[in-house]
């Protein structure tokens, strides 16, 4: 394996904490950018990787020269923050995306790595969807993800090659945690409350992935030769990790014992549902394992979080919900109204 310079955008983010890491101890040069909406919402000590401390929007190709390849996980990360205000989802997601890919195309770069997002096929009431399948987005979220796919692919060449990596929903432990995804969700309001509740009839399909399994996977993306990637999707997961939401519950309440699961038959509950086909990426990747499942992450999780001794105040606080810390950094006039740090100091 020959060592490569990494961009890692969104390195101190939830899932970019823990990757950055990952790609540095197997040997590659790792350097970060981030905007750091999140500074100081930290539940461990984040890793210290070389950093660009820049917004994604302003990022040039003078910038990118240098590096083999870009990871790009940042982004206005989920459904609520999108329906605040869809103009920042569609200038940081579908924009900054495109903006930044070809700034890396135009520098050099080789190989662009995308996080996207099985929340793009939507509803699917039939059978398992696979990346021939159509795209349903529900939410400007899930419509940005789409959106930059697609200029992505307008960029491929044969010396450009993006990866388009449609990750299930992301739970696991992070320096930089996050309790707005829905077994992470579960499992911090089982510790801190002693209830686990299932909004709707629980029968919804999520593909669920552990955070330390997708670090493995964008690494075994990075390295895989060129042919056997270039401007392609994968849904990144495993048949066993399709579960539905009362299942996921069902698991943490074995995680957590002594908690009490309570299903609300609220009649608008989240009903969207689809079971993904990973056919593709274990073809394409026949060695690779994914080492957790839901049950067994679960209880790890449970296990951390009472280590980091989580409280009701911690887990309910702005510091590890993105929509409650953009709200909050809004309210004290830290970030204006197109999402940029206000007052340079503010952002150092």
């Amino acid at each position: 394996m020959t060592a490569q310079r990494v961009l890692i955008t969104g390195h101190r983010g939830y899932v970019g904490s823990v990757m950055a890491p990952v790609m540095a101890a197997a040997g590659h040069d790792v350097v970060g950018l981030d905007v750091d909406f999140y500074r100081d919402c930290d539940l461990a000590p984040v890793p210290d990787i070389r950093t660009m401390d820049r917004d994604i929007r302003d990022v040039s190709a003078h910038d990118l020269e240098g590096f083999d390849a870009v990871v790009h996980l940042a982004a206005l990360s989920n459904d609520p923050i999108g329906n605040l205000n869809p103009d920042w989802t569609d200038s940081i997601n579908r924009e900054g995306t495109r903006r930044l890919a070809g700034s890396a195309r135009e520098a050099g770069v080789g190989r662009f790595l995308f996080a996207s997002s099985c929340i793009m096929y939507g509803l699917s009431e039939g059978g398992e969807v696979d990346e021939h399948s159509p795209l349903n987005p529900q939410t400007d979220y899930a419509r940005s993800k789409v959106a930059a796919e697609q200029s992505l692919l307008e960029l491929a060449a044969p010396d450009f090659s993006p990866v388009l990596l449609r990750n299930g929903t992301i739970y696991g432990f992070s320096p930089r945690m996050r309790f707005d995804t829905v077994l992470n969700s579960l499992v911090g309001s089982a510790l801190t409350t002693g209830r686990i509740t299932v909004l709707g009839d629980g029968r919804p399909w999520r593909p669920v992935v552990y955070i330390g399994d997708v670090a493995r996977a964008f690494l075994a993306a990075l390295e895989a030769p060129r042919e056997m990637v270039h401007a392609q999707a994968f849904n990144v997961g495993a048949a066993a990790l399709n579960k539905q939401v009362r299942e996921l519950a069902a698991a943490v309440q074995h995680a957590v014992p002594g908690s009490d699961l309570e299903v609300l038959a609220q009649p608008d509950a989240d009903q969207r549902t689809y079971r993904t086909n990973f056919g593709k990426w274990a073809a394409t990747f026949p060695e690779f394992q994914f080492e957790r499942t839901p049950e067994q992450g679960a209880v790890e999780l449970a296990g951390i979080l009472t280590e980091h001794d989580l409280t009701y105040a911690g887990f309910t606080s702005d510091r590890y919900t993105r929509l409650k810390r953009l709200r909050a950094l809004l309210d004290s006039g830290a970030l204006d109204d197109r999402l940029r740090w206000q007052v340079a100091e503010m952002a150092q």
